[in-house]
Formats: structure tokens, sequence, C-alpha cells
């Protein structure tokens, strides 16, 4: 190969690695600027569902707001629930399970027909905000009343 055109070859490889670096370093800073999708989003819970009938599945999403010292009634849910604390925090015991308090970030699971004993929130002070997946078979309602119950924790 000539002198001529190692210095060519020489010249075009230099600028491919500076521009190479040149972007490589303005994709480290706008990385910084802003997170990668595997930074926005994360796997806030997991857990297997029942077997489910699968002919006419439907998921639902309930926002749920207590006031401060606000609880619901006993009740029980026929489909799978994945609750996640938006805000605040929230005591629930569902029949046969300890009483749990459920910090905001995190998320928990109720099994089909479980009896909720206590659901409400934990603070007086401060309000509280649930999201409330459920996964149906059908056209069920998402919330039934509970026969009266005795149950701890003064809900």
């Amino acid at each position: 190969m000539s002198p001529s055109r190692m210095r060519t070859l020489g010249a075009a490889l230099l600028c491919t690695a500076l521009a190479a670096s040149v972007a490589a370093w303005s994709r480290a800073q706008s990385d910084a600027a802003h997170p990668a999708n595997h930074d926005r989003a994360r796997i806030a819970f997991s857990h297997a569902l029942p077997k489910l009938d699968g002919d006419q599945l439907k998921a639902t999403v309930v926002e749920v707001n207590y006031g401060p010292g606000e609880s619901s009634p006993p009740h029980s849910h026929p489909c799978a629930v994945i609750g996640y604390v938006v805000a605040g925090a929230i005591r629930t015991q569902v029949k046969g399970e300890p009483l749990t308090v459920y910090q905001a970030g995190e998320s928990f699971y109720e099994a089909p027909n479980g009896v909720h004993l206590v659901a409400g929130n934990a603070s007086q002070t401060q309000p509280a905000k649930l999201l409330a997946y459920f996964v149906c078979d059908h056209e069920a309602p998402l919330s039934t009343t509970a026969p009266e119950t005795t149950h701890p924790g003064g809900f």
C-alpha cells in the first residue's frame, strides 16, 4: 500500500475512533440526564395467580382513597387481588393471616374469596391511597359484604 493511501486510511481510522468516542461520551451524558428504560420500569410485585377459566377474563384497577383513620367494613373479593400502596400506609388483614401494614411503594396479594377482617388507613392523621388490581373470570362483583365477624385491630 502506498504511503499516501496509508495516511488516508490512518486519518479515516482516527476520525472513526474520534467519532465513536464523541458518540459514546454523548450517550453517557444523555443516559445520565435521562435514565434508561430499565431504570424507569421495575417489577414492583409478582405472584402466581390461581387457575382461572380464561374464557372471559377481565382486569380492573380500582383506586381506593382513605382519609385519616378511615376503613372499610369486613368484605370479600371473589377474584385474586394485587394491592399497591401509592401513598401513606394501609392496614390489612385477611382471615387466617396476620395483620400487616403496607407502606407507600409496597405491594401485596390476596387470594380469591379471602375475608378482609381489616382494611383501612394505618394513620389517624395522614390520608392513604391504594390501587387494587383485580383479575376475574367473569362479570362478578369486585367486592361482597362479609358476614358479621369479630376481628382484631378495631376496624
